[in-house]
């Protein structure tokens, strides 16, 4: 887990305890007391704030179209319902104006490639909510495997990150009335067999790690109390990222690897399998994701050179370890290459069917799907699995016992659609297509490079009229995420392309360093005191559609959330010339002080960490809130967050809003009071949090 993008208008605790702060950082702010997360007197100056802000742009004769039309767009029927498989079925979560909070439902493969596919409802959580008197999000499903009948469902309060975990029957569409039920907290459960979890929680009070997340894992048999699950692992209170977490995957032939995943750092993570004798771990870089078991075979990617029997592979590859053979000897791996990106190529995710195993790349930042199977001698081949050119590419679902998997193609201009691809053939079959949603005869799509500050091309998406007029006149939003080696590629949003292309504006995706569109070395390019050249990329950008004339600094708009809002701060304090709207999406702002704010001691991998002096000061420097500068000509930045991300948190964009108000800057300021890390805890939410955005930008970008 990480601060994830929130792309294309779409998208823990007050103040941590154990992250290394300077007392100076506490003694000088005065803004502290904002870092409490719901006191009353916060609360109090949240609402004050978001009057402000909405008296101004609700009341904006062009606010309630906007929302109307994003709402119409988030509820419509004719949406596409992405499919899971559970137990040979297709299952799908689904929400709209009748069901706010969704339904959990079920299809057969054949009715499901009907236009109106016969569903069986197996949960209504607006029902469940409601008798509970509680505002539950869904969040995931994890199912005992083979057999898929009982399933793990974990929901939140509101949207936050901590769940609740419920344990469900499938086949009689209820929850098991003396089934496992772990209580709210950030966790995180798998079927070791189908009498038993392992469970990885705050077993203790305080038994978390200085980010806030667990790192002991117990075994839990099937009607024992909590306090009854025995230990099986131990990580340490100061290991970094998102938590120790168990995973175990199964293959079509029922074979099943129980591994333990330990995070020591943002991207280091040691691996463990469990045996009867005992935890063991695997001899694998601590720069490496698993993703799948397929034909007794753990598919790994690595994210660091791996120096093993002789020979170096390399980085962004993607390897086959035998299952037996780890079990039987963890500390001599054998890796066999099954993957190797090109110059411009990158791996995105694996996923598998009895059939085949199916890969996610990126080349140039246009999706792919290949095909591999395992022959009896060993050997690996690949098919490409024929889908469209110049799109993203997920795979949606992927049936692990069986020959289907389906993948959504989409692009900027092209709807969204589902293939169903079969696995045996390796062939694909359009079955169904999103409905355009905005007009799109006049827009096209451009690939093109700017140059940044150390020479490097810096690929970017431009999206507006066909007869662009060379003339700075364009009102442009521009977006980039930069972090995380998260990529950036083609999507289609409705929302976006009704409100904003359709209207004549123009709409730029940076593919800026920090990301993941090139492998490894893109992402460790801008890591800790190398991360100016993230912001120089972006800003290379800007002055590259500047100097095409597509646009001038008065007409041009960015956008970025989380990972991404940081980098919106850091260019407003950085560049406030280039800029006439700056909108602030759930971000990072104090770099000083990120460390003890919510998960922010575990991205210090990232980011560095304000314990190291080198790291202190470079983070000083870029540090959004601690940049701000009195008599500075800034555009009016739009920040918003919500009260319930308990990922990055509210506190920095409150923190940025009040100093703005101290220094006389104006600004508008939004927090949603549900959502978790995200726009909202529902779609009505979430569509009025994009009309205030719209709005701004209307505002900013488009009027004289």
């Amino acid at each position: 887990m990480k601060p994830i993008p929130i792309v294309l208008f779409a998208l823990m605790l007050a103040v941590g305890a154990g992250a290394p702060i300077c007392a100076a950082d506490v003694a000088d702010d005065p803004y502290v007391w904002l870092e409490t997360l719901d006191g009353p007197e916060v609360m109090k100056w949240v609402h004050a704030e978001n009057n402000k802000t909405l008296a101004v742009l609700e009341r904006d004769p062009r606010f309630d179209a906007s929302y109307r039309d994003a709402l119409a767009i988030l509820e419509a029927s004719d949406r596409i319902p992405m499919p899971t498989f559970i137990d040979h079925r297709l299952f799908n979560f689904w929400q709209d104006g009748d069901h706010v909070r969704g339904i959990w439902r079920f299809t057969d493969p054949q009715s499901y490639d009907a236009p109106a596919p016969r569903w069986t409802t197996l949960l209504d959580l607006d029902q469940v909510a409601k008798s509970e008197n509680a505002n539950l999000v869904w969040k995931e499903v994890a199912c005992e495997e083979p057999t898929e009948r009982r399933c793990l469902l974990s929901l939140s309060d509101g949207g936050e990150d901590a769940v609740t975990v419920r344990e469900f029957d499938v086949r009689r569409g209820a929850f098991v009335p003396e089934g496992f039920r772990l209580p709210r907290g950030k966790q995180s459960a798998a079927w070791e067999d189908g009498n038993t979890l392992l469970v990885s929680r705050e077993w203790q009070p305080g038994e978390l790690t200085t980010s806030g997340y667990p790192f002991i894992v117990k075994r839990l048999h099937h009607g024992e109390p909590l306090e009854s699950a025995r230990e099986i692992f131990r990580g340490s209170a100061n290991d970094g990222g998102y938590g120790v977490a168990p995973l175990v995957l199964v293959d079509a032939e029922g074979r099943r690897a129980a591994l333990i995943l330990r995070p020591v750092s943002t991207f280091e993570i040691e691996t463990y399998v469990v045996t009867p004798k005992g935890v063991a771990r695997l001899a694998l870089p601590k720069k490496a994701t698993v993703h799948e078991l397929y034909a007794g075979q753990l598919i790994v990617s690595l994210e660091e050179p791996w120096n093993v029997d002789g020979k170096v592979v390399r980085d962004g590859a993607v390897v086959a370890l035998d299952l037996a053979d780890l079990k039987r000897t963890p500390d001599a791996l054998h890796p066999v290459v099954v993957y190797q990106p090109g110059p411009r190529e990158t791996f995105l995710d694996a996923r598998a069917t009895r059939d085949a195993l199916l890969v996610m790349a990126l080349d140039n930042v246009r999706g792919r799907v290949f095909a591999y199977r395992r022959g009896k001698d060993g050997a690996w081949t690949r098919r490409t699995v024929q889908l469209l050119d110049n799109a993203s590419v997920s795979i949606e679902a992927a049936d692990p016992r069986g020959h289907e998997a389906f993948a959504s193609v989409q692009g900027f201009l092209n709807p969204t659609s589902l293939w169903r691809i079969d696995a045996r053939t390796k062939s694909a079959t359009r079955v169904k297509d999103l409905p355009a949603k905005f007009d799109t005869t006049h827009l096209s799509v451009e690939q093109r490079e700017a140059v940044s500050t150390d020479g490097t091309h810096i690929p970017y998406f431009l999206v507006g009229p066909k007869a662009l007029k060379l003339d700075a006149s364009n009102p442009t939003i521009l977006y980039a995420y930069g972090g995380f080696q998260v990529a950036m590629t083609p999507s289609y949003s409705p929302v976006l392309g009704k409100l904003w292309l359709e209207s004549g504006g123009v709409f730029v995706l940076a593919n800026i360093r920090g990301g993941g569109e090139f492998g490894p070395a893109w992402h460790e390019a801008g890591l800790k005191t190398k991360r100016q050249i993230i912001y120089d990329d972006f800003a290379a950008v800007a002055k590259d559609l500047i100097a095409r004339r597509i646009t001038s600094p008065r007409r041009l708009g960015i956008q970025g959330g989380s990972n991404g809002g940081l980098l919106m701060g850091v260019e407003f304090t950085q560049h406030p010339e280039l800029w006439h709207a700056v909108d602030i999406q759930v971000p990072l702002l104090d770099m000083l002080r990120f460390e003890s704010i919510q998960a922010g001691s575990s991205w210090v991998g990232e980011y560095g960490s304000t314990s190291n002096t080198d790291e202190r000061a470079f983070l000083a420097s870029i540090s959004p809130y601690a940049n701000l500068r009195r008599r500075v000509d800034y555009p009016r930045p739009l920040v918003w967050t919500t009260t319930k991300d308990d990922r990055v948190g509210p506190q920095h964009a409150r923190k940025f809003a009040a100093r703005l108000g101290e220094y006389g800057i104006p600004y508008y300021f939004y927090e949603v009071t549900e959502g978790g890390h995200g726009a909202g805890a529902n779609l009505p939410e979430t569509a009025r949090t994009q009309a205030i955005e719209m709005t701004y930008f209307l505002q900013q970008l488009k009027d004289p």
